[in-house]
Formats: structure tokens, sequence, C-alpha cells
């Protein structure tokens, strides 16, 4: 082939290839472009992704906002909780609460005025057989013509006796102590070893005085020695009344461990426990407590741990009478009944939460009808089936429209079903835990006084105390009477 012919051949292939190649470049610019307006478009998608996470965080913070709204409104919508329709003990009540809770009543007005009725002759004091003075009132003169009445006809008209606390004061007695020496062997021979400390002592009436005063109504001690000084003249320091009280719990060791052996082998025992600030701590004040016997005890916890720990395997012997708390519930107890009293006062307010539905009244209803079996029965085993089978009709009912506090309280007591009506099959069951509740309580007291422990030794003093006044009173003895044993022992 000649030359001319080949280049008349690759002339037009060279004019297509200059063609693609204009086209590829084409084709790359607009790619270019095509990149450009992509880079474009995702750094405004990113731009806005950045704004809707930022209104999702203010949708967020505005939601909770109202949440917490909602919730502080829920207060003051809803009824408001105290010790008449809840746990919540009187201690934490406001004064309009308390005023409410101490004057409000069941019953109907009578329409009778306060106070004695007419034609009732009241309760009247009655005078002492043995007074400790007699004092003969005698008028001297005649008031209608000023006779005198020296030797006049005495009749007695009546007798008033008045009674009048003596003067409060102490007495003070010197005791000399004398060393005899014998002729035979010449040793000095004494009747107690000579004191190292001060001259002058306390006996056991101030100390027990003192104890009562601390452990039974529930005096700092900074008060206790302002009551000595100004009603009796004395001057003890703080020390010294500090010193008495772990006197007394030192004296009560014995005593403490003879109630624990009861409790511990008695068939029916309540429980409950409280917080007790310690040491600047929040510790825990547990009591269990019988018809004779109070023991209380300090714990760093509110687990069921405690009461195994304390009690070991008696528990497996006891029925317990509880509050709801979980840890009750973790616990092989023989037996177990549940506070009603607590069931009430949340059914109080389950009705007052919603007054349109009958569902929390029907079972307060027949709580308190059972409670009335027992009571007009005192002594007769009374069956628990029936009264079961009318609380699971009640407990199959949906209450889910009635809101989240009606599903929830449903759940607690379908918990603790077979918990509510053992009191009934036993009558040395209570049917609450309202001793346990007032045997605690004084604990309360003594904080709200004193605002805390300030040692352990302290909390542990006035628990162990506590709890041997409480079993004195439940034996028909004084506390006063039971502090004086434990100084004369």
């Amino acid at each position: 082939m000649r030359m001319w012919d080949i280049f008349r051949i690759f002339t037009p292939m060279k004019e297509q290839v200059t063609d693609i190649s204009k086209v590829l470049q084409d084709m790359t610019a607009e790619m270019r472009l095509m990149r450009e307006t992509i880079d474009q478009q995702y750094a405004e998608i990113a731009k806005l992704n950045r704004n809707i996470e930022a209104l999702n965080r203010q949708i967020r913070k505005k939601d909770e906002t109202i949440a917490k709204l909602t919730e502080r409104l829920s207060k003051y919508e809803n009824p408001k909780r105290n010790s008449g329709n809840s746990s919540t003990p009187p201690s934490k009540e406001g004064m309009k609460d308390e005023i409410i809770r101490r004057t409000k009543t069941l019953r109907k007005p009578s329409g009778k005025k306060p106070g004695g009725q007419e034609g009732h002759d009241g309760h009247k004091l009655s005078c002492s057989s043995a007074p400790d003075e007699i004092v003969d009132d005698v008028p001297n003169y005649c008031t209608n013509c000023g006779e005198s009445l020296a030797d006049a006809e005495r009749v007695l008209d009546y007798v008033t006796q008045v009674i009048s606390i003596p003067e409060l004061k102490p007495v003070v007695k010197e005791i000399r102590h004398y060393v005899m020496i014998c002729k035979s062997c010449g040793e000095r021979i004494r009747t107690a070893p000579r004191r190292k400390s001060n001259d002058v002592i306390y006996d056991a009436s101030v100390k027990s005085l003192v104890v009562y005063l601390s452990v039974v109504q529930f005096l700092p001690y900074g008060r206790i020695a302002s009551f000595l000084r100004e009603v009796f003249g004395l001057a003890p320091s703080e020390g010294s009344l500090v010193n008495w009280v772990r006197e007394a719990k030192r004296n009560a060791q014995p005593a403490i461990e003879k109630i624990k052996e009861y409790i511990m082998s008695s068939s029916v025992v309540g429980f409950d426990e409280s917080g007790c600030y310690c040491n600047k701590r929040l510790d825990w004040a547990w009591i269990a407590q019988t018809v004779y016997y109070t023991l209380l005890f300090r714990a760093d916890g509110r687990s069921s741990k405690v009461l195994t720990d304390k009690f070991g395997d008696s528990l497996e012997r006891m029925t317990a009478v509880t509050d709801r708390h979980s840890a009750y519930f973790a616990l092989h107890f023989l037996n177990h009944q549940v506070c009603l009293a607590h069931l009430l006062r949340e059914l109080q307010y389950m009705s007052e939460l919603n007054n349109k539905q009958d569902w929390s009244g029907k079972i307060t209803d027949l709580l308190r009808e059972a409670i009335h079996e027992r009571n007009s029965n005192p002594s007769a085993a009374i069956p628990k089936t029936s009264w079961t089978e009318r609380l699971d009709c009640l407990l199959k009912i949906n209450v889910s429209s009635l809101g989240k506090k009606f599903e929830t309280f449903k759940k607690g007591l379908i918990k603790c079903r077979d918990y509510i009506f053992n009191f009934l099959e036993d009558p040395m069951i209570p049917s609450d835990n309202n001793g346990s509740e007032r045997g605690i309580r004084k604990l309360k007291i003594k904080l709200k006084n004193s605002c805390t422990f300030r040692s352990d030794l302290g909390a542990d003093a006035f628990l162990e105390l506590h709890s041997i006044v409480e079993t004195a009173k439940k034996h028909n003895k004084t506390p006063f009477n039971a502090i004086q044993a434990l100084f004369e022992a």
C-alpha cells in the first residue's frame, strides 16, 4: 500500500480520536462541576444535620423542663401525702397538716356543746386516806356579833386536800471513813478501798434522774445540766452526765441479753427500722418487739442481712409482723403478716387521688371488715380462705385506666397477697405493726431534740436503755424505777 493511501485512512481516525478526547475533557469538566456541587450539597446537609441536632437538644431540654414542671405541678394537683394517707411519719408533717390530722374526725356531729354535759357529775380526784399533814381551818370570831369562838362547839363541814411538791433541795450526806487497827496483828482495816477521785460524789438517785431525763424525756445533756443547776443547785459537768448514761448501759447488758433471748424464742415478733444519724453519718435503728419485750439496736444498713446476723435461724420459727419493706420478704419466716394500717393509709390516698372510682374503697371495706371480725372474736381461729378469695376478685379488676399509681399499688397488693389475712387464723398475730412503730418513734423525738448522736457509744446507749424502759412499761413497771434498778443492782 502506498503512503498516500495510508495517510488517507488514518486522517479520519485521527479526527475521531480528537473528537473523543474533546468529549472526555467535557465530561471531566462536567464531573468536576458535579463533584463541586455534591461537596457543596454535602456541606449544606452537614450544616442542616448540625442544626437538627441542636434543635433536638433544645427539644430534649424543653421536654425535661416540662417533665419537671409537670412533676412539681402534680404535687399541687394530687392530694398531699401525710401520716393519714401514707407511711409518712407525723414528725415530717407541717404544722398545718398536723392541725388537720389532730382535729379531723370521722364521727358525725352530735349537736351537743363541747365539754361536760348537763347532769353529768364529772370526774374528781379521790382524797388520800393517809394525808401527810392535817391543818384545821377554824374561824376565830363570830362574823355576826364579834364574839370569840375559842370555846364554841366545833362541827366538821367539809375536807379539802391540797397537793404540793416539797422543796427540791438535795440532801448532802457526809460519810466519815475510819481505819480500824487490829490489836493482834496491827493490820489497818477499811470498809472499802479509798477513792482516788473527788471527795464529793453523786449517788444512784442523781444518776437515775439524769438517765431518765435523757432516755425517757429525750433531753440533750445541755438541758439536763441546766435543769439540775436551776432546780437543785447541782453543777455536774456534761462529761459526768455522759459517763452516768454509759454506766447505766454497762449495767444493763445482762438484761439486754435476756431480752434478746426471749425475743428469739417468741412465736410472734414485730419488726421495724428507721434512720438514725450517728457521728455525721446515716445508720439505721432496728426494733424487734413482742407483747412483753422490746429490743432496739443499731446497724449500718436496712437489708435482710441485719436481721439474719442478729437473730440467725430463730427467724424461721417466728411469725413476723412488718410493713412492706422489701428486706422482710427476702427472709424465711415461719409466717408473715403485713401491716394493714399501712395498707389502709395508702388506700385512703388512692381514694383522695381519684374520688370517682370505688375500687380502693371496696378493698378498704374488706380490710376493715376483717379487722372488725377479729375484734368481735378475739380468741377464735377464723379461716382466711373466703377473705382471700374476695380480695382476689378485686385484684382481677383492671385499674390501668385509673393511672400508674393504681397499677403500682395493685402490684404491691398481689406481692403480699398471702400475708394480708394471716391474723385471722391466729389470734396472737396483730393486724398491724403499730406497736413497733410506736416503739421506734421515740428515737425520732430524741433526734429532733439533739439532732444527732455524736458517738456510736451514745447511740447504742440510748437504744439499749430505751429497750429496758419499754420492756419495763410492758410489765407495768415505771421507767424511772427500771433505771434506778440498774444502779442499785
